[in-house]
């Protein structure tokens, strides 16, 4: 049988993991020994089909920055984004596609073949995001069985290897992301109350306020730009990281700085980046109160806090933690390996519910009384027309179908009316937000739906949304009298899915 795996695609390293012959998850460390694979890329200046993955593409940066790309993740689903590099412009969803190919060939290698696969995105991503992350994941050459949310499959490796009960809070800061979500767990039984998060709010962002200290720093001496080029950013952009990891450890960092108008020591407090950085934890507090409020809990109500993402391990974040909660945090597992490896349970359950013929009787053996019940994170709508009752006029609004935090799997149905006679199409619009006003919602997708011809108006369309457990969205727009249906799945491109050719084109391609 095929490896079940589990995959961290994360906005500075990324891990796999797999379920071992009775059911544990494992990671498998890459052809560097490593067990986590830096989301970078370098194409090879010398052998156009030669691309670099890992710490060899980080180290490649610093000679010649513009062949390489980093925290792809941030622009996933961004459909105006591209890296153009030979002529060729490389989307997010290629981009993403060649890191997942790396940690697939290189497992591979050393475990046999990995095609079933659930890959983990941050709780608060939308629906384009989410499958763009599939598509890249289908370029990669795996059977992407499902999605799961970073908070809930870091819950999930916790709940099955260490005592976690009540409400629970998963505090999930990586490298490029936050998220925070609340849970009610009771032994291996895991339901989710709420999400919050930010998708451009990460270690990243902290190390780019030490970065402007050192750069400030440098021209308060010497009245001189320390940075001249991409290569020497790219040097002090981890150089800014390494101060940001040796000031979780001590209260000083100290550098020297070798900038065009000469070198210099500088030292950074602890003190000094926390100063710096308290926008950023203003930005997390505001959501994790926010969900809270979700919630409908205090501080006081939470049973555990549990951390997920490298970046939990800044003093900072652990002393604002431990002061607002009041207890220790939770953190006996590897923060950064946790999500990878609740991905991996997270598939093999998904294997068990799809296809158990495909499992073996070790696997199933323990995964046996793993439950978890997931939420939507979003609300999700349409636009609609309806008339005000005060005024007797239309107005147009966003009406919502499913409403965030609804379990999965969820469906649910709202009946609508076509505006006037002899109507002949529909647009319609697929939103996501939690308001009624169209302006303060995401417009997701947008379609022109054909109605039969010559007839009266309020004539019935019915509309079913329907998530299921896999982080998967499907929405039915029904003409009830003709029987006429349009079908939506979320997609990139205009053909909904990536094309034959591109996945060719990638197949051609050297990993490294």
């Amino acid at each position: 049988m095929a490896n079940i795996a589990g995959i961290d695609l994360g906005t500075t390293f990324s891990e796999l993991a797999i379920l071992n012959t009775i059911g544990k998850p494992e990671i498998v460390p890459n052809t560097d020994g490593e067990r986590m694979t830096p989301s970078v890329i370098f194409f090879d200046e010398d052998n156009p089909e030669l691309i670099r993955v890992g710490v060899e593409a980080v180290n490649s940066r610093y000679l010649n920055a513009q062949r390489a790309v980093r925290w792809i993740k941030r622009h996933i689903g961004d459909t105006k984004y591209s890296k153009t590099i030979d002529g060729k412009n490389w989307t997010p969803v290629e981009l993403s596609s060649l890191i997942l190919k790396k940690l697939k060939q290189d497992c591979s290698a050393q475990c046999g073949e990995i095609l079933d696969a659930v890959i983990s995105v941050p709780a608060h991503f939308d629906e384009v995001r989410r499958k763009a992350t599939m598509d890249a994941g289908a370029l990669a050459g795996l059977n992407v069985i499902g999605i799961v949310n970073e908070p809930v499959a870091a819950a999930l490796y916790y709940a099955t290897t260490r005592d976690v009960s009540g409400k629970v809070l998963v505090y999930d800061l990586g490298g490029g992301t936050f998220d925070v979500t609340i849970m009610n767990v009771k032994g291996r039984q895991m339901d989710i109350i709420c999400s919050q998060g930010d998708h451009e709010l990460g270690g990243i962002d902290f190390d780019r306020e030490i970065l402007k200290m050192l750069e400030k720093s440098y021209k308060e001496k010497f009245k001189s730009e320390l940075i001249n080029s991409e290569e020497e950013r790219a040097k002090y952009e981890d150089e800014a990281e390494d101060i940001k990891k040796t000031l979780s450890r001590r209260p000083v960092a100290k550098k020297m700085l070798y900038g065009p108008a000469g070198s210099m020591k500088v030292e950074i407090t602890r003190e000094m980046f926390e100063k710096s950085a308290a926008p950023l934890m203003a930005r997390i507090d505001m959501l994790l109160e926010a969900a809270l409020d979700e919630a409908n809990l205090k501080t006081s109500e939470i049973d555990k806090v549990l951390l997920a993402g490298g970046s939990t391990r800044i003093a900072l974040v652990q002393n604002r933690l431990e002061k607002m909660f009041g207890f220790p945090l939770e953190a006996t597992v590897n923060v950064d390996e946790c999500v990878a490896l609740g991905a991996a349970l997270h598939a093999g359950l998904t294997m068990l519910r799809e296809k158990p013929q495909a499992v073996s009787a070790g696997i199933s053996s323990g995964l046996r009384d793993i439950n978890l019940t997931d939420v939507c994170n979003h609300s999700y709508g349409t636009i609609c027309a309806p008339i005000d009752k005060e005024t007797g006029k239309r107005i147009v609004e966003n009406r919502i179908i499913l409403k965030k935090n609804t379990p999965l799997p969820c469906e649910a149905t709202g009946t609508f009316y076509t505006v006037s006679k002899g109507q002949a199409a529909l647009e319609i619009t697929i939103t996501q937000g939690e308001d009624s006003d169209p302006k303060y919602v995401n417009k997701i997708a947008t379609h022109k739906f054909k109605l039969p011809p010559d007839r009266p108006a309020k004539c019935p369309i019915k509309v079913t949304y329907r998530y299921d457990v896999n982080q998967r969205m499907h929405c039915k727009f029904e003409d009830v009298q003709s029987g006429t249906a349009l079908e939506v799945d979320f997609c990139l491109d205009q053909n909904g899915q990536v094309s034959q050719q591109k996945t060719n084109q990638m197949e051609l391609l050297k990993v490294e």
